[in-house]
């Protein structure tokens, strides 16, 4: 897959997730621009504030998990990806988010790499649950784990395929990030490790060169 099926495919995964937050914010204007009653229209500003939210969450989480990495330079401060993730699935409530990264500071693969594993590991969670985060760096080495218990857990076989081995020849949309994160950690020198698959818990890991 060249670089422009991987933005083709990048694109398609954040107009999906933008989708319903940003239909939302439509769908409260026009609720907004014909109510007269003040109890419905608060009602509708509480629903475009949220939604407006949602939005700006989730463009900032991509911004840092699929983007360049514009304004940043080679490290990134690892708050910037906490409060990305923060965003991203402490709104809901649906999912509790655990941070354990002691280094202020990673390289910009690293962080793209470890957002797009937590990102993979949180979608799993289809009823909630617990999604733990870690990163230590050390002995020339970066180790990255993600963790995700929950009373169910779904990982999709294709999602679990691309992330090991880079999928086929032909990658859907859906498993974007599952490539991206495979392409991140071959490229800079590493591995990703999966825990067998679980009802109830996922462990996701990978091992990549400090200095990449």
């Amino acid at each position: 897959m060249n670089a422009v099926d991987l933005a083709s495919l990048l694109c398609s995964r954040l107009c999906h997730d933008l989708m319903s937050p940003v239909g939302a914010l439509n769908n409260g204007i026009e609720l907004l621009g014909d109510e007269t009653d003040e109890d419905m229209r608060e009602k509708c500003l509480e629903l475009l504030a949220d939604s407006a939210r949602a939005t700006a969450n989730k463009l900032k989480f991509f911004r840092l998990a699929f983007g360049a990495g514009g304004g940043f330079g080679d490290e990134i401060d690892t708050g910037e990806a906490h409060a990305a993730l923060e965003g991203l699935f402490g709104a809901e409530g649906k999912v509790r988010l655990g941070w354990v990264v002691e280094s202020d500071k990673l390289p910009k693969g690293a962080v793209k790499l470890l957002l797009n594993l937590a990102l993979l590991a949180g979608d799993a969670l289809v009823r909630g649950g617990q999604l733990d985060v870690g990163a230590e760096r050390g002995g020339g080495e970066i180790e990255l784990a993600v963790r995700a218990e929950g009373p169910r857990i779904l990982l999709d076989p294709v999602l679990r395929e691309t992330l090991a081995s880079g999928g086929g020849e032909s990658i859907e949309p859906r498993a974007a990030g599952a490539w991206l994160a495979h392409s991140l950690a071959a490229e800079g020198g590493g591995s990703i490790r999966l825990s067998d698959p679980s009802s109830e818990v996922l462990m996701i890991g990978a091992t990549i060169p400090a200095q990449q």
